[in-house]
């Protein structure tokens, strides 16, 4: 790092740099509604996002007693799926601040999303909401060996920004991206306002907690 500054920046995007929990939101219940459930609160949604359209519907059928065996589980993963991939950017949008920090960042150093979505939703949602020209790297679920909270996904985006783990910042908001900083050796930061599964963010265990996005550029 120069100056004490990262020589790369690797951000996780749920709940990170977007807030996607009001596309998700409808994307689910679209596919309860479609199952015929009764539909869940947004804060739900909001606790169980992050781990995959799987165990989010796990989640909500469990909420109505449901097993993830019941017969409809897999109509509504497809129902869920298709609905939010064709709707993924309708009410999503950036974090105060994240575009202003991101353009400064990468006048600095290069900049690489990682995160467990498909690369289906990952890139459209960069794209819709212009944000994927800020990125040298883009590091999805399926473009990795493993996913977050393993080390690969970070390991594959220092590759391809050319630095070593050591000197990447990862900037993420729950346990999952902790994990995989500390296994792929990254210091990391948690946002305060993300994804956190109900978890108080200082219980974490990263390197510190930002409230505001522009904090990132003093450190």
């Amino acid at each position: 790092m120069a100056d004490n500054r990262p020589a790369a920046y690797l951000f996780d995007l749920d709940g990170t740099l977007v807030d996607t929990a009001p596309d998700i939101h409808v994307a689910l219940n679209h596919a309860l509604s479609g199952a015929g459930i009764a539909p869940v609160s947004e804060a739900l949604t909001r606790h169980w996002v992050g781990h995959g359209v799987r165990a989010m519907l796990t989640a909500a059928f469990e909420h109505h007693d449901l097993p993830a065996q019941d017969s409809r589980f897999e109509e509504s993963v497809a129902a869920l799926s298709a609905h939010y991939e064709a709707h993924v950017a309708d009410r999503s949008r950036p974090y105060p601040k994240v575009v202003s920090t991101l353009e400064k960042l990468a006048e600095r150093a290069p900049l690489a999303v990682v995160t467990n979505k498909l690369s289906r939703f990952t890139l459209p949602l960069l794209e819709a909401l212009d944000l994927r020209r800020h990125f040298a790297a883009v590091i999805s679920h399926d473009n990795s060996p493993k996913p977050k909270p393993a080390p690969e996904p970070a390991f594959l985006a220092c590759e391809r920004l050319e630095c070593t783990p050591s000197e990447a910042l990862f900037v993420g908001d729950s346990a999952t991206d902790v994990a995989c900083a500390r296994a792929a050796g990254c210091p990391v930061v948690v946002y305060r306002h993300g994804y956190n599964h109900g978890i108080d963010p200082e219980s974490l265990g990263a390197d510190a907690v930002f409230d505001s996005f522009d904090e990132l550029l003093a450190a």
